[in-house]
């Protein structure tokens, strides 16, 4: 069974940083990627950062230059590294992971990951 648990959120004002944890168990070893997203009330989910396992990363315009993801492997944890935050940045963050190879619409797209984390909130006050 696999699962991925974050860690890592709370509040802060607009200029801070955070750093989020996404700890895996289960089969690991069968993982391509992974990723963070986030989703902010009646907002849809957003794919902002992805390691795949060649270790390339990619991001999305609103966090590129701001977040780092990376990844510790002996220990199976994706962290996320946000800097310069926000309020925009406030939204509930989730770690994913897929074992697919290839995409069919791109590696920020939600429907591309078959596992998912049970989310850790980050506010962010101006």
């Amino acid at each position: 069974q696999v699962q991925l648990t974050e860690s890592g959120g709370g509040s802060v004002q607009a200029g801070g940083s955070l750093r989020l944890s996404c700890a895996a168990s289960g089969c690991t070893d069968r993982w391509y990627n992974r990723a963070w997203f986030r989703q902010a009330p009646g907002n849809e989910r957003e794919g902002i950062a992805v390691f795949e396992r060649d270790d390339d990363t990619s991001y999305a315009g609103s966090v590129k230059g701001r977040f780092t993801i990376s990844v510790e492997k002996a220990k199976s944890l994706l962290y996320l590294q946000m800097n310069t935050l926000k309020p925009e940045d406030s939204a509930m963050y989730y770690c994913a992971a897929r074992s697919s190879v290839g995409y069919l619409e791109g590696p920020l797209r939600a429907s591309e990951y078959d596992f998912w984390g049970q989310g850790t909130q980050v506010t962010v006050s101006s």
